[in-house]
């Protein structure tokens, strides 16, 4: 995924802060913030992971990852010693959690319940960004940034089993729960699908009109695949054949992707401060029923798929310093004590 600022783009026209006409129709949702959490720490952060069943949030904050009770709207804990977290992935059938901790190359195993640290895996690529478990085969996967492959590692031992070159950036990835995975390959404009089990590329599909694909949605049920790419669209994409069977524009800056099976919903949370809401219909063809807002910066999400509701986290930021040879676009900095929690319900 990328860096927790370098998708933050000036907000859209007045235009996209307005409802579309899809959604001022009679039953069409209506998404809007509802509550807002401070969060302690002046860290970015990367993905959020909900525990579904379990009301806990899983936020990646830098050196640790923060929990929250979502019943409660509270800190619940964290799980420290994490460098360069990217994401958490979670396995109930063995009660683990695994986090990709970038900087130190590590994958970090903690206790479900407790959230106690278990110990440390090493990957065998560089920067271990997106994380998947794959429940038909009880396999974590690591999808490696810099080593452009991806590391699989069997939860029952904690050990790895193997790694599956790409020769391309790997982004986030999802399963359809009977061993099959998705990953997006960011600088490649395609989608790679992986078997869980043989541990091989078993195709390889272009996203024509899709350029730079980050956050990734599955409707396992339906066999669609929701990406969302940096050129503001999400195109559906049928998981049997790679056929790209429609396309609904986003807004901009996206960086997560999501699907509620309950509802028949997916969404795209973009770093101008939109959340696009769209309905996918069982022939694939999206359409927009929303354009939620939500504020600058929340480009990453998570679902809860038992009350319907949608959290975002963003920070207020001061202008960016100037540019210079080493770094020609700098990241404007977090505005100390400003970093939230966001929380979106519905009301059709």
């Amino acid at each position: 995924m990328q860096h927790p600022l370098r998708r933050l783009l000036p907000l859209l026209p007045l235009l996209c802060l307005v409802p579309l006409a899809a959604a001022q129709a009679g039953g069409a949702p209506h998404y809007r913030i509802t509550h807002q959490l401070q969060l302690p720490g002046d860290e970015g952060w990367d993905y959020l992971v909900y525990q579904q069943g379990g009301r806990r949030l899983f936020v990646s904050r830098g050196t640790h990852v923060l929990v929250i009770d979502t019943d409660k709207l509270a800190v619940a804990g964290e799980i420290p010693d994490t460098p360069g977290v990217h994401g958490i992935a979670l396995a109930p059938e063995v009660n683990r959690g695994y986090v990709s901790a970038g900087r130190s190359g590590t994958v970090v195993v903690f206790d479900l319940a407790s959230l106690a640290r278990i110990g440390e895996i090493k990957v065998t690529g560089e920067n271990p960004d997106a994380i998947l478990y794959d429940p038909a085969t009880r396999r974590v996967f690591t999808f490696n940034g810099r080593g452009r492959n991806a590391t699989a590692i069997d939860a029952s031992t904690d050990q790895v089993v193997g790694t599956i070159a790409l020769d391309a950036k790997p982004e986030f990835s999802a399963t359809d729960g009977r061993g099959h995975v998705y990953v997006n390959l960011e600088d490649r404009n395609s989608l790679a699908v992986l078997d869980a089990r043989t541990l091989a590329v078993s195709a390889l599909w272009p996203l024509t009109g899709c350029e730079e694909p980050s956050g990734l949605a599955i409707d396992a049920a339906r066999g669609h695949l929701m990406p969302v790419c940096g050129n503001g669209v999400m195109p559906v994409v049928d998981a049997a054949s790679g056929r790209v069977l429609g396309s609904a524009p986003i807004g901009e800056g996206p960086d997560a992707a999501g699907f509620d099976p309950g509802t028949g919903l997916a969404f795209a949370s973009c770093g101008d401060g939109t959340l696009t809401v769209v309905h996918i219909a069982a022939s694939g063809r999206p359409e927009v029923v929303q354009r939620a807002i939500t504020q600058r910066g929340a480009r990453t999400m998570a679902l809860d798929l038992e009350k319907h509701r949608v959290f975002s986290i963003t920070a207020d930021f001061s202008p960016p310093p100037p540019g210079s040879a080493q770094q020609p676009h700098p990241h404007p900095a977090i505005v100390p004590g400003t970093v939230r929690l966001l929380v979106l319900e519905t009301h059709s």
